[in-house]
């Protein structure tokens, strides 16, 4: 059997992360389709809790935002409309989520998107110690403080987690 690889080819994520001197490791694991944090969070022994979700949403106006939330939690979007503040959002369908930020759906990373979009960031994740992070490809994400999300992103704090 052919031994893993721990190091992925750079990525827009990874170039971005490089650019800015953020200290990050690589976590590689075997991409299950339509396994989402659980599958990466188990593979990898990490809790799904620190493994943040990066969803690509809409508002009224078709405008698009990202949201980082818990792999174990899910976006209330009523509260997260409230808290923006807009009317409504909702998430974007795959090709349109693809196309703002560059990323094929299941490897969409916060970081070197194609399109700037404001992002938000669930309060808690914040004072977490560390976080696992889309790395910018399916199968790939990183590890990185989550202070750098506000001070890299401009991200927004909110409360909008839900429990699944």
């Amino acid at each position: 059997m052919a031994k893993k690889p721990t190091h992925v080819s750079e990525t827009p994520a990874t170039q971005f992360l490089r650019r800015n001197q953020v200290a990050f490791t690589e976590h590689v694991y075997d991409y299950v389709e339509r396994g989402g944090t659980a599958e990466s969070a188990r593979q990898l022994g990490v809790a799904e809790h620190a493994v943040i979700k990066t969803l690509v949403m809409q508002d009224e106006r078709a405008q698009p935002l990202i949201i980082l939330m818990h792999g174990s939690a899910q976006v209330s979007l009523k509260e997260l409309a409230r808290q923006i503040p807009c009317k409504k959002v909702e998430p974007c369908t795959p090709e349109v989520a693809q196309r703002h930020s560059g990323y094929q759906v299941g490897g969409t990373s916060p970081f070197g998107v194609r399109k700037a979009m404001p992002v938000y960031v669930e309060a808690s994740i914040l004072a977490l110690p560390s976080i696992c992070i889309n790395g910018g490809r399916r199968g790939y994400l990183v590890e990185i403080d989550p202070r750098v999300l506000p001070e890299l992103l401009n991200a927004r704090a909110v409360h909008c987690a839900s429990a699944e």
